[in-house]
């Protein structure tokens, strides 16, 4: 598994809270999607420009190249109910662990120890809890009629998406919280700062010569739970699945090589290429599990400016982007967003730092 050298950091994670009042929390996303807002942060320049997110094509540049993670949010969250008693569950699945097996949150979790059979959907999926990790989860596994379903199918019939709990509207279209490019199937949670392209918009980035690399990290429902340390270094963060393709590493080594920058889309193409770049910034292709921690004092080796959405209070993705800019000028620009009522978190509106 991929960790970094923990840097020492002298900061507390109080040092990261903003007030957000309820109603800058976006519920849904803007139609079309690239109409959202773009605020543009520019470190050498320390300016702040105002624009929209389809503008994002006149900050890159004809040899750099845009990464996005193409991983897809499954629709992991499950009601079901134990076998013996009747008494409901809800089960949302983390991640693959072979052969119908997944790691899940379940609640209420209590009573839910190794040997519980639970039943989704009157029957047309069942469950047997194997074991309880160190953290809590639930590994499961999964038993239902191979012959007439696969797993996936059977998700899209009876499954929900695991909306943050920020989000309390209804989804009306699974599709809104999937990205346009979304392929490898395994997230519990959309890589948001992706929601904001288009089909459209990311042909007009191609016809301008940026190459459009892809890469894989599965985004777990760590990424929204909130850091309960005082000290930043202290936290313990969650691993997740990535994968950089040979393709990928020679296509973005080459890049950097004639002068190009790498662009990433949102904090989870960033821990990807951070996770595969060795310390001269080179990226070599894997597959692994990372639990990579990026907040101020580490050094970036593969990522030239970062694409982002307004991220939660106290979060380890405030944190990264902080350690990609500047704290205090983070946070300036964060209070500058609500001032001109910027559209937060996971459906709201977006940031590019360059």
């Amino acid at each position: 598994m991929i960790e970094n050298a923990r840097p020492r950091c002298a900061l507390t994670t109080s040092d990261f809270y903003y007030d957000l009042p309820q109603e800058y929390i976006a519920q849904s996303p803007v139609e079309p999607r690239d109409s959202a807002r773009l605020m543009v942060l520019d470190r050498r320049k320390k300016t702040v420009e105002h624009r929209v997110f389809r503008d994002i094509v006149d900050y890159l540049d004809p040899g750099d190249a845009l990464v996005i993670n193409d991983s897809k949010v499954i629709p992991a969250r499950l009601y079901g109910e134990k076998a013996d008693t009747g008494v409901k569950i809800e089960t949302v699945l983390l991640r693959a662990r072979g052969n119908d097996r997944f790691e899940t949150i379940v609640h209420p979790g209590r009573r839910c120890k190794p040997g519980t059979d639970i039943v989704f959907a009157g029957g047309l999926l069942c469950a047997k809890i194997e074991e309880v990790t160190p953290e809590g989860n639930r590994v499961m596994r999964f038993s239902y009629d191979h012959e007439k379903y696969n797993f996936y199918s059977l998700l899209d019939r009876i499954g929900q998406m695991p909306l943050p709990p920020y989000i309390t509207k209804k989804l009306q279209n699974k599709d809104d919280y999937q990205t346009v490019y979304a392929r490898e199937r395994g997230s519990a949670a959309a890589p948001t700062a992706g929601l904001h392209f288009t089909p459209e918009l990311l042909e007009k980035i191609e016809k301008k010569g940026v190459k459009i690399v892809r890469v894989m990290l599965h985004v777990g429902l760590g990424t929204f739970r909130p850091v309960k340390v005082d000290h930043v270094e202290e936290h313990v963060m969650h691993s997740e699945f990535f994968s950089v393709t040979p393709e990928a590493a020679n296509a973005l080594n080459a890049v950097r090589a004639a002068g190009g920058r790498i662009v990433c889309v949102g904090t989870t193409s960033c821990r990807t290429l951070e996770s595969a770049a060795d310390g001269d910034g080179v990226l070599h292709p894997m597959s692994d599990d990372t639990a990579i921690f990026i907040y101020p004092g580490y050094r970036f080796k593969a990522t030239d400016a970062l694409i982002t959405n307004f991220h939660l209070p106290e979060s380890t993705l405030l944190m990264l982007v902080s350690a990609f800019y500047d704290r205090e000028r983070v946070m300036s620009a964060y209070e500058e967003a609500k001032r001109e009522n910027y559209r937060f978190f996971s459906f709201g509106d977006a940031m590019l730092i360059q």
